[in-house]
């Protein structure tokens, strides 16, 4: 059953179209997200799903009936609405607040029944809020507010709910603990949301479907699964900076700087050393990697150069011989101390070779494995402990070496 469609939608303001050709279908319990930049109008087209603005062409249909031909009292026991704007709650209780939203039902003197008692303390049980249904709404914390107008929303039995950014301006926990109510509306009430968010991995992971919206258009709409690749994001908010991974659902920030050093990774050993020295502005190269590695996924999203090989082949001898080209452009090699099994053996000998060029070798093994590995040559390694003392050492060393070059050039012209 369709619960909500739109039809040849145009919206905007004032007859100027902000957005035109919205065309989308949903099922009961469906859950979609608009993603896009700041300004593409996401906004607009949920203040007119919700008839909070007339179409400047087109229609919005609920269950079939043109919204516009339902009036608001009856149209606010279909759907009900969470926009962004900041809600006072005077001295309302929490209980008062999610009681508002029975109006529909109530009556002119908004007088609560049993039933309605009965909906609003199921609500706040759905978004775990009973404990806090007697404090006072305007002393809790963005996330406790968050929920308490989702229970509000809930309590108008609605068939479907419209979000504006209901994840702004909450941290980690409560973020993820409003999309697992959402979640839990959908799949287990079968209601129907549309909601806007700006975190493109969450959006990806815990929404039915997508419409990207950017340029006065829907530029993509279907289940992310279909629509959405690395390509597809990085146009849509025109990213410069970083690169997306749609593999991983994360945005890496881009490292083009001149390599400085060659980093040995594996099994994700490596991506931290990767963020850190991409933080400081750092290049570098990296390898062996296999193919199927996380490690792999990380550098090839921050654009490093890569050396790799075959999913779950061995390292072959011409793998190797390219790595030890690249250690011999840069002064300093770093061991990530991922686990060394059959396919990825023939790494250690870049660090043989590169002790051999008396490069300077970091690893973040312990003193006794470097030992165990390397033998006598180990000595030469300076083993570290935590990504800081990494960047320290790191950056300590490039300044000595850039002192030594410099006085080196000065010699030269002497």
């Amino acid at each position: 059953m369709i619960t909500l469609n739109t039809e040849n939608l145009c919206v905007g303001y004032e007859n100027k179209a902000i957005v035109d050709d919205i065309n989308i279908k949903l099922i009961k319990g469906e859950n979609l997200c608009l993603l896009g930049p700041n300004g593409a109008g996401k906004t607009t087209i949920l203040r007119t799903l919700s008839k909070l603005l007339n179409p400047i062409k087109g229609a919005v249909y609920i269950e079939g009936q043109n919204i516009k031909d339902i009036q608001n009292k009856e149209l606010s026991k279909k759907m009900s609405v969470v926009l962004t704007n900041k809600f006072n709650g005077g001295l309302m209780t929490v209980f008062d607040v999610v009681s508002m939203g029975r109006y529909p039902y109530t009556g002119f003197f908004g007088y609560l029944g049993k039933k309605d008692r009965e909906k609003i303390s199921e609500a706040l049980k759905t978004v775990n809020a009973e404990d806090i249904a007697k404090s006072y709404f305007d002393e809790l914390s963005d996330g406790q507010k968050q929920k308490v107008l989702v229970a509000r929303a809930l309590v108008q039995e609605p068939d479907v709910i419209v979000l504006d950014e209901p994840t702004t301006h909450l941290d980690i926990k409560h973020r993820l603990e409003l999309i697992e109510i959402l979640r839990t509306l959908t799949k287990e009430k079968g209601i129907t949301v549309i909601l806007s968010l700006h975190e493109i991995d969450m959006a990806l992971k815990s929404c039915d479907k997508v419409a990207l919206v950017n340029k006065g258009k829907i530029i993509a709409y279907g289940t992310p699964e279909d629509v959405v690749d690395e390509k597809t994001i990085e146009e849509l908010y025109e990213i410069k900076e970083a690169n997306f991974n749609n593999l991983l659902g994360s945005i890496e920030l881009s490292n083009s700087n001149k390599p400085r050093a060659f980093v040995i990774g594996g099994s994700g050993y490596g991506a931290s050393i990767y963020r850190v020295l991409t933080k400081y502005n750092i290049g570098f190269y990296t390898g062996v990697l296999h193919e199927n590695d996380i490690d792999y996924e990380i550098a090839r999203t921050i654009g490093l150069p890569i050396l790799k090989e075959n999913a779950f082949e061995g390292i072959k001898d011409e793998n190797i011989k390219k790595a030890q080209e690249m250690i011999d452009d840069v002064p300093f090699v770093i061991d990530s101390a991922c686990p060394i099994g059959d396919i990825n053996k023939n790494n250690l000998q870049l660090i043989s070779y590169a002790l051999s060029k008396d490069k300077k070798v970091f690893s973040f093994r312990k003193k006794e494995e470097c030992i165990k590995l390397y033998g006598e040559a180990s000595k030469n390694i300076e083993c570290i402990e935590g990504m800081y003392t990494l960047a320290e050492k790191f950056l300590s060393y490039i300044d000595e070496e850039s002192i030594r070059k410099s006085v080196e050039g000065e010699c030269k012209n002497c």
